[in-house]
């Protein structure tokens, strides 16, 4: 009869033992709920990102681009054309999703004549969008016009790309490129360009070309304003 509430105690003790994990699991989810109020997660697309599937951040980090579309306008100088003044319009980087296919297209114009360009390029970026550093070969159209030289053909060329702030905030961009490479009148075009945003869509940017062809050597310095397509 002694062994009775010994047997008891045990029996007690092991469903004790097959309940209180489970008990403590739920209650430890309880504890963790967070009571966000509905207009709050209402006026944030994270929030409700979150709340419907947690986010994998690394790999965001790591494909998500690092620089933006940038639709620009800007004044162009032409020192080596009698210091003409012109324009320069384009747009930078339309993004093919996220393949690292990128697409550009920009027109320069002297007010007086002189100086023409315009073309369009295709960039494959090697690396991950959203790392610092990336490059890419680029192939496309161009046109330039100097003074009484003309000529356009097939573009080629490499591009490198430093950001230094995510999503469009800062970047450096240079690039060396040839019109009908191997031709008679080939255009070798060197350039480098600079931005850094001054609101979260506006940014100021300035670049510097550098045009060689059988005919001369030109140059071009640009000022523009750039508005960030996110």
């Amino acid at each position: 009869m002694r062994l009775f509430p010994l047997v008891l105690i045990g029996n007690c003790l092991f469903l004790n033992l097959l309940v209180s994990p489970a008990t403590a699991q739920e209650k430890f989810e309880e504890d963790s709920k967070i009571d966000i109020p509905l207009e709050e997660i209402e006026q944030s697309p994270v929030l409700q990102e979150w709340l419907e599937e947690v986010p994998n951040v690394l790999e965001e980090i790591k494909y998500a681009p690092a620089f933006v579309t940038r639709l620009r306008l800007g004044f162009a100088a032409f020192p080596s054309t009698d210091d003409a003044s012109g324009i320069n319009v384009g747009i930078e980087d339309i993004f093919i999703k996220r393949t690292g296919l990128t697409i550009s297209a920009d027109y320069q114009t002297a007010f007086n004549g002189d100086r023409n360009g315009a073309g369009a390029d295709l960039h494959y970026f090697l690396l991950p969008l959203g790392g610092y550093f990336n490059f890419a070969p680029m192939v496309g159209y161009r046109y330039v016009q100097s003074n009484d030289f003309s000529t356009d053909g097939v573009h080629l060329g490499v591009r490198l790309m430093l950001t230094f702030s995510r999503t469009g905030g800062g970047d450096i961009s240079v690039s060396q490129s040839f019109i009908s490479p191997g031709g008679s009148e080939e255009v070798a075009i060197t350039s480098f360009s600079a931005g850094y945003a001054l609101t979260s869509h506006l940014r100021l940017s300035g670049d510097i070309e550098r045009q060689n062809s059988v005919e001369d050597k030109d140059s071009r310095f640009g000022l523009n304003l750039e508005w960030l397509l996110y």
